[in-house]
């Protein structure tokens, strides 16, 4: 991934948290900035009015946390899948540790036995944020030339697993750590910096 890349990408996830400093400079001031937000009559007119609205206000408040993390979880997703990729065609057979497979394959065979729609077609959507950590761990000498440290994935994703619970199990996340999910954002680009 080049150094435009990677700005890019940082440009766009600040700007994700600009707009949420606008969303709560409209909550807390009561007005409209004329942003275009979204109503709860746009997303269920019957039952969203039905809940609390201390519940939606919550959850307006945590949307832009889960987006940037949604959109940074991809993002690891895809770079790992594509470096691994262009090492081997078979990269989930011989690059993906047996144990990390074997889990993965499980739950996808869980999906498939349930009958909901499957979440991806593509195997690594189904690792865990741990588990792609182990990956990268287990592939260094394909990722050492994306990262400058080794320690340093290891601390910057085991950081994003800690921020990534709050976020993916609906518990708000505390003004701190907002700050430390801005700064662990920022601290996953520049492991690609020399």
């Amino acid at each position: 991934m080049s150094a435009l890349e990677d700005e890019i990408k940082l440009f766009g996830m600040t700007n994700q948290l600009i707009e949420h400093g606008l969303e709560r400079v409209e909550r807390e001031h009561a007005i409209d900035l004329g942003r275009g937000n979204r109503r709860a009559s746009d997303i269920d007119e019957a039952y969203y009015p039905q809940i609390e609205s201390a519940i939606r206000a919550e959850a307006a408040q945590m949307a832009p946390h889960y987006e940037i993390f949604y959109s940074l979880e991809t993002t690891i997703r895809r770079n790992v899948r594509d470096q691994l990729a262009a090492q081997s065609d078979d990269w989930w057979e011989t690059l993906i540790p047996e144990t990390i497979r074997q889990d993965a394959e499980k739950v996808q065979q869980r999906e498939r036995d349930s009958g909901v729609t499957p979440r991806s077609d593509d195997p690594i959507d189904f690792l865990t944020f741990g588990q792609l950590s182990e990956t990268i761990k287990a592939n260094w000498d394909i990722f050492a030339a994306t990262f400058s440290s080794k320690k340093a994935v290891e601390k910057v994703m085991a950081s994003l697993n800690m921020l990534r619970g709050p976020i993916a199990h609906f518990s708000p996340l505390a003004e701190d750590e907002v700050v430390r999910l801005q700064l662990t954002v920022r601290d996953w680009f520049r492991l690609g910096e020399s």
